[in-house]
C-alpha cells in the first residue's frame, strides 16, 4: 500500500494524517496449529487483531535497489499493517517450501491459504 493520507478517528477528535508506509504496524504474532490448518493472528500497535487468511493476505514487497523486504498483512477496510522485523523473523522461522504455479516458493500457511514470503522471487 503506498504512503498517503488517512483519517485518524479517536473518541476525542478526528483529523487527516499522512503516513510514510502503512497506517498500522503488526507488533505481535500468535500461532495456532501447523501446516495448512495453521492460523496466524497478528496484533497491531493499536491492539487490533487480524487473522491472515484468504480475505486477509500477507504480502511481501522487495525494494528494487536494496533487496530489503517490506512485509504487510491486511487489517480491514483496505488498510494494511507493516509487519515489524521481529515478527517477520517469526514468520520466516515458520516458513516452508511449497509448489505454487509449478514453482518452488517459500512462505507460510494461515487459515488454509499459502502466502509466499519471497516477494515473488
Amino acid at each position: 500500500m503506498p504512503n498517503g493520507d488517512y483519517w485518524l478517528v479517536t473518541p476525542a477528535e478526528r483529523g487527516r494524517i499522512q503516513v510514510d508506509d502503512a497506517p498500522f504496524t503488526a507488533v505481535e504474532l500468535t500461532v495456532a496449529g501447523t501446516g495448512p490448518v495453521q492460523t496466524l493472528t497478528f496484533r497491531t500497535n493499536l491492539d487490533h487483531e487480524t487473522v491472515a487468511g484468504p480475505g486477509r493476505p500477507i504480502r511481501v514487497v522487495i525494494h528494487p535497489d536494496t533487496g530489503e523486504p517490506s512485509p504487510y498483512v491486511y487489517v480491514d477496510e483496505g488498510l494494511e499493517a507493516l509487519i515489524v522485523r521481529a515478527v517477520f523473523y517469526q514468520l520466516v522461522d515458520l516458513g516452508v517450501e511449497e509448489r505454487v504455479d509449478g514453482a518452488a516458493r517459500f512462505g507460510v500457511w494461515s487459515a488454509g491459504a499459502f502466502f509466499p514470503l519471497d516477494g515473488g522471487r
